[in-house]
């Protein structure tokens, strides 16, 4: 059947150790975060820099950082950036351990102190299905009497072994923004990686994959009509905090995503569920 224990890592934050016949991960309680997760038998399918130091306060630089509850910069340039979420700490609500694998749910409580950013009374809960296959899913439940709204992002970092290699299809027929200016028509289904890259798409079809050195990587998003794919590049890696400056050649995030047009509004009771899945097709 496996396992499923807490640990400490060496500089004090707390993580769940996954360890089943299907596959290995680890999920830190700050954020939620899982940065390792590996089917038996075939290569890890999460990227994270070795230039990050697994600080408290710190979102850690690869994995799945959870953008919430608005991702990029707030309109007010002195709130966090991604929102408050990937920096604090949940709460491990469930484990269930299944034949194939087994779920984990995640709860955040909103403290006082982001009751500045975040007034409203929300159900947050991170759902991790983890066998051959990683499905990661942000539910968002509206206990205010009153709508909200919010954009959100699953910030996944992909190792990609050669970035001048890789080969991101499943683009045709959408759109995208890219630094600030746009939309652009996606002419062609593949994109290619030779600069900075930092595209929000829309009207985006539901699966993507990443042709690797390693095999062709498949993502799918539900209940998002959007995505973030992003590559710093040379100048941008040199400015990036816990990320060495030739670390662009290796890993790419293509991200679910619900911004722009593709933000949120719950009415009062009503909820959200953003899912990414994540599995080697080859």
């Amino acid at each position: 059947m496996g396992s499923v224990t807490t640990k400490k890592h060496a500089n004090g934050l707390e993580y769940v150790d996954v360890d089943t016949p299907a596959c290995k991960a680890r999920i830190f309680l700050q954020g939620a975060q899982i940065d390792f997760f590996q089917p038996k038998g075939q290569a890890p399918l999460l990227w994270v820099s070795n230039a990050d130091d697994y600080q408290a306060g710190s979102g850690i630089r690869g994995g799945i950082p959870v953008c919430w509850p608005w991702f990029g910069m707030n309109d007010n340039p002195e709130w966090p950036q991604h929102g408050f979420a990937r920096t604090r700490l949940w709460d491990l609500e469930s484990v269930k351990m299944k034949d194939t694998g087994v779920e984990l749910k995640f709860t955040l409580k909103i403290g006082e102190e982001d009751k500045q950013y975040w007034p409203h009374d929300t159900r947050v809960e991170m759902l991790f299905i983890l066998n051959d296959t990683l499905t990661v899913s942000l539910r968002n439940t509206n206990l205010s009497g009153y709508p909200i709204s919010f954009t959100q992002a699953l910030h996944t970092y992909f190792p990609i072994g050669d970035i001048a290699k890789l080969k991101a299809t499943g683009f045709e027929g959408s759109q995208y923004v890219e630094f600030g200016e746009g939309p652009y028509a996606q002419k062609d289904d593949e994109v290619l990686f030779n600069k900075e890259t930092d595209r929000v798409y829309t009207k985006l079809n539901s699966i993507q994959e990443l042709h690797t050195s390693d095999g062709i990587i498949e993502v799918g998003r539900e209940n998002s009509n959007s995505a973030v794919l992003w590559n710093p590049w040379i100048d941008k890696s040199q400015r990036l905090s816990r990320f060495n400056a030739d670390d662009y050649l290796s890993m790419v995030c293509l991200e679910a995503a619900n911004v722009l047009d593709d933000a949120v509004t719950l009415a009062p009771d009503e909820s959200h569920t953003l899912t990414t899945t994540i599995r080697w097709k080859s």
